[in-house]
C-alpha cells in the first residue's frame, strides 16, 4: 500500500504533524510527520503490514524515558496509549499488551493476589518500554518476571521471542528497534494481598523521597556504571543544580534533568553533554545515556 492508501485507509486513526511534546514528560520536542493512534491491538498489526516497509516506526509509550528533538520525527511514531488491556490465567500468568502502564500492572496483580510484579510501581513506563530497555527499580528488572512477548517487525513479520531470546542486560536488550513489542506474558507468585499493598506502597514512598516528582522530567538520564552510581558522579563534578536555560540538573536528585518552564530538547540534550563533559574531565568515566533521544536536532 502507498502511502497516499495508507493515510485515506487509516485517516481517522492518523495526524500529520501532529506535535508531541504532550506525548512525552518532559513537555517538549517538535512533530511527527505522521502519528497513529490505534485503539486496538488488531488495527496496529494491520497498518503495519500494510504500510509501505520503507516507512520506519517509532513507537510512543509513556513517553517517560524519551527526549523528542526539536524538530521532530519523520516517518511514522505510533502511540501505544490505548494498547493497555490486562489478563490473567489459571496459572497466574499475567498477559499485557505494550501500552500498558507498568503501575497499572502492578495493581492488576495485587487485586489478583499475585507478588513478584511490585518494583512495577517504581517504574514511570508502559510495558512495552519496558521490555525494550529491561527497565528495572529497588533491586528487580524486567528479565525476571518476562516469560515472553509478542513483536511484529518492520516488514510485518510476527515472532515471539523468549525472555532468553531477547539478550536483556542492563537497560538494554540484543533486538533491534524494528521489532514493536505488542504484547507481553509475565510471571507471578501467589501471594497475600496486604503484603503486596505494603510493599508496594513503601516503594512508592521511597521514590518519592529519593526522586523528583511532580515535575517535567524524563526519569533516569544517564545509565549506571559497574562500579558507581550516576548520580555520584555528576554529584562529584559538581552538577547538582547545574542550569541550561530552563533545563536544570535535580537538586533532589542529580541523574535527572528536570524542564523548569519551557525549556527546548536541545537544551535538554545539550546540558546532558555537559553533563558528561564534566563528569568525564572529574572522574576520567564516560556516562552513556539512559533516556532515548530521538528525531531531528
Amino acid at each position: 500500500m502507498n502511502i497516499d492508501n495508507l493515510k485515506s485507509s487509516y485517516r481517522n486513526y492518523l495526524k500529520l504533524n501532529k506535535n508531541l511534546s504532550s506525548f512525552t514528560w518532559f513537555g517538549v520536542g517538535g512533530s511527527a510527520e505522521m502519528l497513529f493512534l490505534p485503539d486496538n491491538i488488531d488495527r496496529a498489526i494491520s497498518f503495519i503490514k500494510d504500510k509501505p516497509s520503507e516507512l520506519k516506526i517509532f513507537v510512543i509509550g509513556a513517553g517517560s524515558n524519551v527526549l523528542i528533538r526539536d524538530n521532530g520525527i519523520p516517518g511514522v511514531s505510533i502511540t501505544t496509549k490505548k494498547l493497555n488491556k490486562l489478563s490473567i490465567d489459571i496459572n497466574g500468568i499475567i498477559t499485557a499488551e505494550a501500552g500498558a502502564l507498568d503501575i497499572n500492572v502492578a495493581r492488576f496483580a495485587r487485586e489478583h493476589e499475585r507478588t513478584g510484579l511490585e518494583f512495577l510501581v517504581g517504574i514511570p513506563g508502559t510495558i512495552g518500554g519496558g521490555i525494550r530497555m529491561n527497565s528495572g527499580a529497588f533491586g528487580s528488572e524486567f528479565k525476571e518476571i518476562l516469560i515472553d512477548v509478542k513483536a511484529i517487525n518492520n516488514s510485518g513479520i510476527i515472532k515471539i521471542f523468549k525472555s532468553e531470546e531477547l539478550g536483556m542486560k542492563y537497560r538494554n536488550i540484543d533486538i533491534c528497534d524494528e521489532w514493536f513489542f505488542y504484547s507481553a506474558r509475565l510471571k507471578t507468585s501467589k501471594g497475600i494481598k496486604s503484603r503486596i499493598h505494603n510493599k508496594m506502597k513503601d516503594i512508592i514512598e521511597l521514590r518519592k523521597k529519593a526522586q523528583p516528582t511532580g515535575v517535567k522530567t524524563g526519569g533516569s538520564t544517564f545509565m549506571n556504571t559497574s562500579n558507581y552510581k550516576a548520580w555520584q558522579l555528576i554529584d562529584k563534578a559538581g552538577c547538582r543544580g547545574l542550569k541550561l536555560g530552563d533545563a536544570k540538573v535535580s537538586e533532589k536528585h542529580c541523574n535527572f534533568i528536570i524542564n523548569t518552564k519551557k525549556s527546548s530538547a536541545s537544551e535538554i540534550e545539550n546540558l546532558g553533554e555537559l553533563i558528561r563533559k564534566k563528569v568525564l574531565e572529574s572522574s576520567g568515566i564516560k556516562l552513556n545515556w539512559e533516556i532515548k533521544k530521538v528525531g531531528i536536532k
